[in-house]
């Protein structure tokens, strides 16, 4: 019945049966609750709590509890601890109960400072705590949340205004973007028509362009035909010129070929007329057989070939009595 050793990381020699030992956990132990409210308009809520607690007083703590563990095993034989999460889990729904079960719905969804504060004060100061003992470190209040249908219909305004200013930033963005697909549209309007202008431009330019040209051409082939007719003109006469020329001297050459053929002609004439006379003057002086064999002679020159001769009997009786008559 007395106590032998206490503290913390203790280490002695004890009789298994005479001996009593008893371990007490002295860190910070957390404690998770999850506990169900009502409002002050009945609505179920849900609370979502953690309580960080440790054993300040050990040796009360084990005079008040089962701490004990078998001293030939070293298991507990009992679950103090479950003890302690009871009371904790008891003491800190109360005031949190109470708080909610004052305001309502849309207000406790809210009020996680002051559930909270409520849980830590109560604990804090509740005597059956002290006496066992523990000591709380701290409480928190994670989430107050409804049930999920609730939850959802509470959801839904706001759903629905997020929808909203979705919608108002879709309809704005769609907006601008009309606007920019409207600014847009008529910049590319005015650069069809800043196009289109210039285009009229360059075509009335390419007109006077052309024009301008065809006027160059025209001149440029006037005077060009005036030269080719100045040059033409001056060939013509250089080329009468020259065919007068040449007719002059064609005439002149005729002229002198005819003057010389007609003395030619004329000496020729001359000439035969001289070889006549000479060859009529010698036949003058010669007798006539001698004319007649020489007249004959001419005759065989100009008679055609003969290549074959045939004398019948009427023809050489003819000749033989020409010859044997006399002269």
């Amino acid at each position: 019945g007395r106590v032998r050793r206490e503290g913390v990381g203790q280490s002695f020699w004890y009789r298994p049966l005479r001996a009593v030992l008893s371990e007490v956990p002295v860190d910070d132990r957390e404690l998770p609750l999850l506990f169900h409210a009502r409002t002050g308009d009945f609505a179920d809520i849900t609370v979502q709590a953690t309580v960080t607690y440790r054993v300040a007083d050990p040796a009360l703590a084990a005079g008040r509890l089962d701490f004990s563990v078998d001293p030939r095993t070293g298991k507990a034989r009992a679950r103090p601890l479950d003890q302690v999460a009871t009371l904790l889990a008891e003491l800190a729904q109360q005031p949190a109960l109470d708080l909610l079960a004052r305001v309502p719905l849309a207000e406790a969804l809210t009020t996680v400072a002051p559930v909270r504060e409520a849980v830590s004060a109560a604990l804090a100061t509740e005597p059956r705590l002290a006496d066992i003992g523990v000591a709380v470190v701290s409480a928190r209040v994670v989430a107050i949340r409804p049930e999920p249908e609730l939850e959802r219909a509470l959801q839904t305004p706001t759903r629905e205004a997020v929808q909203v200013q979705a919608d108002r930033a879709t309809y704005a963005r769609r907006a601008q973007a009309v606007e920019q697909e409207r600014a847009i549209a008529e910049n590319e309007l005015q650069n069809k028509i800043e196009l289109a202008r210039r285009e009229q431009q360059l075509v009335e330019q390419h007109g006077a362009n052309s024009r301008r040209r065809v006027e160059l051409e025209a001149a440029a082939e006037l005077a060009g035909a005036q030269g080719r007719a100045e040059r033409e003109k001056v060939a013509n006469a250089a080329a009468a010129e020259r065919a007068r020329v040449l007719a002059a001297a064609e005439a002149e050459k005729e002229r002198v070929l005819a003057v010389g053929k007609a003395d030619g002609v004329r000496a020729v004439g001359h000439a035969e007329a001289e070889v006549e006379g000479a060859k009529l003057a010698a036949y003058a002086d010669l007798p006539p057989e001698v004319l007649r064999a020489l007249t004959i002679r001419e005759l065989a020159g100009q008679l055609p070939e003969i290549g074959q001769l045939t004398v019948t009997p009427d023809v050489l009786t003819d000749l033989l009595t020409r010859l044997a008559a006399p002269r």
